[in-house]
């Protein structure tokens, strides 16, 4: 992984951009890429379509997607003691939010719960719900906080960005800031033999929506997603509950909650990595979806494959990947998106 990379990587992951916020983190991709594509449109539901020229024409239209979003919070009401009520935007489990930093609107927050001693001991026993929680912005009214917040402003989650010795990266947002970063990479530095169509998303972490309408207007005969995926990796999974693992390269599904990937370039890709020494692995659970499950069956259908990251603590503020697995994922997605460009 290149410095330039890892710097791109770690600018996309520091922005905050939940589902249907994701702004900041469009402005930047279209500021990277805007001198080195043929066209550039946005779409009403936000997403970018970049059209890249190859050296040579593809033989067959293939598109190459990740989605912007984050999955965060959404403000729903403004308590009379100044207080926050929220919810979730995507798929948080509560029980990772108490005591968490977040910034809402440029301010600093923290998300907060009736402490343990008040609690009952049938409370104690429940799990965390989101109508349990609250961010505290340091307002004293009602009158104070509205100030600054309205119902319908984002909270996202505070990280920073920290690599190991080992080559581990612990950011927000690795799910899908990853995708975004290969594909500027790709489109800046002309790694692509074909013609080819990029197309970064929205909402992907509240149903699938923005890839959707992106892979409708582009109509592609391929599409390759580009993606994070959940590696239970840990000490308290057992056998194949830890589905896949970091440093074991990328990872490539069959099937999942969403799709059941297309035979030909599942095999295809797994062929790919083993001719190329491209370190790859397959989801040991059938769990979970992404962009493809919209894709996939986008106008007559399109022929798709994702290729994953495999990641901690997904949705949480500290996920956690490995940089060589991104590099296995990139590698792996210049090479599938050759041998789909080729085909006639």
């Amino acid at each position: 992984m290149t410095g330039g990379f890892e710097k791109i990587f770690r600018e996309l992951c520091e922005l905050d951009g939940a589902s249907g916020g994701e702004g900041r983190v469009r402005e930047y991709i279209l500021d990277k890429i805007k001198d080195s594509c043929d066209s550039i449109t946005v779409n009403p539901l936000g997403c970018i379509i970049a059209e890249k020229k190859g050296r040579k024409p593809a033989d067959s239209r293939v598109m190459i997607s990740a989605h912007m979003d984050e999955v965060g919070f959404i403000i729903t009401d403004i308590r009379s003691d100044g207080t926050l009520s929220f919810t979730a935007v995507g798929g948080i489990d509560a029980d990772v939010c108490a005591g968490r930093q977040v910034t809402v609107n440029g301010l600093d927050g923290v998300i907060g719960t009736v402490a343990v001693h008040n609690l009952s001991e049938e409370k104690r026993k429940k799990p965390v719900s989101f109508d349990d929680l609250y961010i505290d912005i340091g307002a004293d009214s009602r009158e104070e906080a509205e100030e600054n917040v309205s119902r319908g402003d984002y909270a996202h989650f505070v990280c920073g960005y920290e690599v190991s010795e080992e080559g581990f990266v612990t950011a927000k947002a690795i799910d899908d800031r990853a995708g975004c970063a290969i594909m500027i990479d790709m489109i800046t530095n002309d790694v692509l033999e074909h013609d080819c169509v990029f197309t970064f998303v929205t909402q992907e972490e509240v149903g699938l929506r923005g890839s959707r309408t992106a892979a409708f207007t582009v109509d592609p005969d391929f599409a390759i997603v580009l993606e994070a995926t959940t590696a239970a990796d840990i000490p308290l999974s057992e056998g194949d509950k830890k589905c896949c693992f970091c440093g074991k390269g990328a990872v490539i599904s069959y099937m999942d909650r969403s799709t059941i990937y297309d035979r030909e370039l599942y095999d295809t890709a797994n062929r790919l990595a083993a001719e190329n020494d491209i370190l790859c692995q397959t989801k040991l659970v059938v769990a979970g979806g992404n962009d493809s499950g919209a894709i996939h069956i986008t106008r007559g259908g399109i022929r798709t494959a994702a290729i994953s990251v495999p990641c901690r603590y997904l949705h949480s503020p500290s996920c956690t990947a490995k940089l060589s697995d991104i590099d296995a994922v990139y590698g792996l997605a210049v090479k599938l998106a050759g041998h789909c460009a080729e085909q006639k």
